[in-house]
């Protein structure tokens, strides 16, 4: 049986890197892990193929070779998803579909012979008993979560490493918190569920093996909801995993909270994490009340931050607008805030409701719900009707993407971070990737760019002031690249 896995096409987003990857040379953010972890499932006498379509094409080839497509993905992939479902289908394959696009959307598919839906670990192999008896059915659903501790190592073996600027593992799933607008836990529960640390171990030794020796990502939805286990067992297994290999900086999500325990966030840094994405939404109590957001309540968010930031954890920030309790103060007040925190990947969306959520049944009831959900956070769209004037909130939005990402406050909010951060032992070893961005960066902003006089001086404060997070700074400085891109597309 020959199997084709399909990964869609990503837009181009704030999180699709796109624009930043032309400096580095290479094709994609991250790897399809969900599709490397399915492959792994699948029986070892099939013969399998994977193209990830955001890094190479699907050619006639691929199909004529193929007896079956598996094709997974998210929201924001839908319209690659339905264009590939339609290729395949006329190449007369079967199409088996799966992941949260098919999961949270499954009537809208009605081409695909097969749904595996929620977590493959438990549906799949009901499938592929059925298909082995010769009677496979069209849907399979359960509401049980899987046991992660049964999860194998994804089939690396599938990519062309060099196509990725980071590698993906996953060590939990589920989230204790209940915010109203995630998805997280209508798809993948409240109950924290955790690999062990053998397992963690084993994955990365095949990355290494593999010969990978860039950075790793940990797509935890919240990577800290079992701290005891972290500081005991999986914090000091990578810390003594990092002393025979050279140096790995690894990349994750979590709650603010962390702020609240400086002996993780130096576990943490001693095992190569030096950035931390943690969505901080908003600053006014009374929608973050509204939103279920509790764990964010009463805080003094900028401080928190800069806590984290000290610690040797550069923050990445999620912020929204469009609460039901938004006055057109919130705009400035956003902006301000992440000036003031030097967050710099500062990723900035209108409220969305995603099917399943508690806001979309509350949209639902109340006859609020408009357009698609996109499930892109940046790209100015909401699928429910605002209190506010949609015009305000649009304006608005354009107003907070302008200000924090035209050259100057942007190079100046770099600045306030690198005043902050403590940069880590653990870094990863010079590649010719860092090199060619190092010289690219140079013409593209320092010289033909609109940003070259901040370019130069950035660099130069670097320099004098912070050696060390040069690499840092010339990094942030590129990014900031690609989300100017992405806020020409959305800032009209």
């Amino acid at each position: 049986m020959n199997i084709l896995l399909i990964y869609p096409e990503f837009p181009d987003t704030f999180w699709s890197f796109k624009h930043a990857l032309e400096f580095i040379g290479k094709r994609s953010a991250l790897p399809p892990l969900g599709l490397l972890t399915v492959a792994a499932l699948l029986p070892r006498e099939w013969s399998l193929r994977l193209v990830d379509t955001n890094v190479r094409g699907l050619t006639d080839k691929d199909l004529a070779w193929a007896d079956c497509a598996f094709i997974s993905a998210m929201v924001v992939q839908r319209e690659s998803a339905r264009l590939l479902i339609l290729r395949c289908k006329g190449a007369g394959l079967r199409i088996v579909a799966g992941g949260p696009l098919f999961t949270c959307e499954p009537e809208r598919f009605a081409e695909v012979d097969h749904l595996i839906l929620n977590e493959a670990e438990l549906t799949l192999p009901l499938f592929l008993e059925d298909w082995a008896q010769g009677h496979p059915k069209r849907l399979y659903t359960t509401a049980d979560f899987a046991d992660m501790r049964q999860t194998p190592v994804p089939l690396w073996r599938l990519l062309n490493l060099n196509d990725y600027a980071t590698m993906s593992l996953q060590f939990s799933r589920g989230c204790p918190f209940n915010c109203d607008f995630c998805n997280v836990t209508a798809l993948l529960g409240h109950r924290f569920r955790i690999k062990t640390s053998e397992q963690i171990i084993a994955e990365l030794d095949s990355l290494h093996a593999q010969g990978w020796r860039g950075a790793v990502f940990f797509v935890d939805d919240n990577f800290i909801g079992n701290k005891p286990f972290l500081k005991t067992d999986l914090l000091p297994a990578l810390i003594a995993w990092q002393k025979t290999k050279n140096g790995t900086a690894f990349i994750t999500e979590a709650s603010i909270d962390l702020a609240d325990d400086p002996p993780l966030m130096a576990l943490m840094v001693e095992a190569g994490f030096d950035t931390v994405f943690i969505g901080i939404e908003t600053t006014d109590n009374t929608c973050l009340n509204e939103c279920s957001k509790q764990q964010n309540n009463n805080r003094d968010l900028v401080e928190d931050v800069k806590r984290i930031q000290r610690a040797g954890l550069q923050v990445q920030g999620g912020f929204i607008v469009g609460f039901d309790h938004d006055r057109p103060s919130i705009f400035q007040r956003q902006i301000d805030f992440i000036q003031k925190s030097g967050i710099v990947t500062a990723m900035v969306g209108l409220l969305q409701a995603p099917a399943g959520t508690r806001l979309y049944a509350r949209m639902k009831k109340e006859g609020r719900l408009c357009n698609d959900y996109s499930g892109d956070n940046v790209d100015g769209t909401t699928n429910i009707i605002p209190v506010m004037s949609l015009a305000v909130l649009k304006e608005g939005y354009r107003r907070i993407l302008d200000a924090i990402y035209a050259p100057a406050p942007y190079y100046q909010r770099i600045r306030t971070f690198l005043r902050e951060y403590k940069a880590p032992r653990v870094r990863s070893k010079l590649q010719f990737a860092h090199i060619l961005a190092i010289v690219r960066s140079a013409y593209r902003l320092g010289v033909a760019g609109r940003e070259r006089l901040q370019y130069w001086r950035l660099l130069a404060w670097t320099l004098f002031r912070h050696p060390r997070l040069l690499p840092d700074a010339i990094m942030l400085a590129i990014y900031g690249y690609h989300f100017r891109k992405i806020c020409d597309q959305h800032v009209l």
